[in-house]
């Protein structure tokens, strides 16, 4: 790749010549196969968030010099029942399958990769990168072995828990508070079968005491791959400080996210995110789920939010998360996963073709093509590595 050249106070349509596509710029948690799943959606053609709240798409990553990331296989929390994992995990098979679609039928643009080094080599080529990753390993049940389906399938990243307490660990916003105490011995088993099999394990949603148990149990560093600073916000998903040190020293990497709520006080309604929640659930639960009734449901958010007024952060707040995980854990340490098609977008970085914005914002800050390039993709891409150096380690 070549050289970026150095920096200065430059508009938006001149970014390009501050370098931000000599970078290899990677997201740690796209949740685009969400949108993927809608009947009749192409991913090559252009869309508009603030008409089909799609964020991502090929002309964007384009124009917007992201090469790739992790696409994300998500299930939401269900109940702790032989029902409820049977279901959770046909469709956590369905989602895989939904990435592996847009594989198949768009092979000129996108390219699947497994290894770290793949990723470098499929953007010299124009391509997008496909990495996988699980986000809530809810679907498993209390079978570890599947996750061994989930590898074989190219899943490399894998997360323990979403909003809710599992079977695998607390989560940080479970309103009954905790179950395990952090991780619970079933969780710790899923830890040691990642590290084996040769898999990133990734903390975000988990709560404090999970997150340091894992730190101190995984034989390969820890990824936060959609995370923030407690310090600006005390918000249970973020992390404070002492934690964010102790991740830092083992090796691990905090990915910088742009959910609002996550970021700064919300001044949305309170009605607005379980109104938000029972809508979704409704034309997921529809026969066809989302895939055959997500013309539907946008209208009904649309309404949703014109009667509760979405409350978005600024491109300032994101910013002061990386900068402020910067000053505390060092550049080895913080990375990029912005949520988005997940709930992640604020104003000013509402899509992909916003992120020239971040590079620019670094380089006004006088931070280093060293430190930029590890932020894009660096530092995550070195947790695959140390994690593909110690498959089939341990028991």
């Amino acid at each position: 790749m070549a050289l970026a050249v150095s920096a200065c106070n430059t508009p938006l349509r001149s970014m390009s010549q501050m370098g931000h596509n000599d970078f290899l710029v990677l997201d740690s948690h796209l949740d685009t196969p969400l949108v993927l799943d809608r009947a009749g959606f192409d991913i090559t053609r252009r869309h508009d968030w603030q008409k089909d709240y799609a964020q991502v798409d090929l002309p964007r990553m384009q124009e917007g010099g992201l090469d790739g990331g992790f696409w994300v296989i998500y299930t939401a929390q269900g109940a702790l029942t032989k029902r409820g994992y049977a279901k959770a995990l046909a469709h956590a098979r369905h989602r895989n399958q939904v990435i592996d679609e847009m594989l198949r039928g768009h092979g000129p643009d996108f390219e699947f990769a497994s290894r770290a080094e793949d990723a470098p080599r499929i953007a010299a080529t124009g391509k997008r990168v496909v990495y996988k990753s699980i986000e809530n390993a809810y679907p498993l049940g209390e079978n570890i072995d599947l996750l061994d389906e989930f590898y074989a399938a190219g899943v490399r990243m894998v997360g323990l828990v979403h909003s809710k307490n599992n079977q695998f660990a607390d989560s940080a916003t479970d309103l009954k508070g905790q179950k395990w105490g952090g991780l619970s011995p079933l969780g710790r088993q899923l830890i040691r079968r990642a590290n084996r099999l040769g898999m990133i394990v990734d903390m975000s949603h988990a709560h404090d005491d999970a997150l340091a148990q894992a730190i101190e149990l995984s034989t390969t560093p820890i990824i936060l791959s959609h995370s923030g600073a407690a310090f600006l916000h005390k918000h249970p998903r973020n992390v404070p400080d002492d934690l964010l040190k102790k991740l830092a020293r083992s090796g691990g990497v905090i990915q910088i996210n742009s959910l609002s709520a996550y970021l700064r006080d919300s001044r949305e309604d309170p009605n607005r995110l379980p109104e938000f929640l029972a809508i979704y659930r409704k034309y997921q639960n529809a026969p066809g789920g989302m895939r055959e009734n997500h013309a539907a449901f946008i209208e009904e958010r649309r309404a949703l939010d014109k009667k509760y007024p979405p409350d978005y952060a600024e491109f300032s707040d994101v910013m002061a998360h990386i900068f402020h995980t910067l000053e505390v854990m060092g550049a080895d340490h913080v990375g990029i996963g912005l949520d988005w098609d997940g709930g992640g977008g604020v104003n000013g970085l509402q899509d992909v073709s916003n992120l020239p914005r971040i590079t620019a914002a670094l380089r006004d800050k006088s931070i280093s093509s060293q430190t930029i390039g590890k932020i894009w993709s660096g530092n995550m891409l070195r947790l695959l590595r140390q994690a593909e150096e110690t498959r089939g380690m341990g028991k």
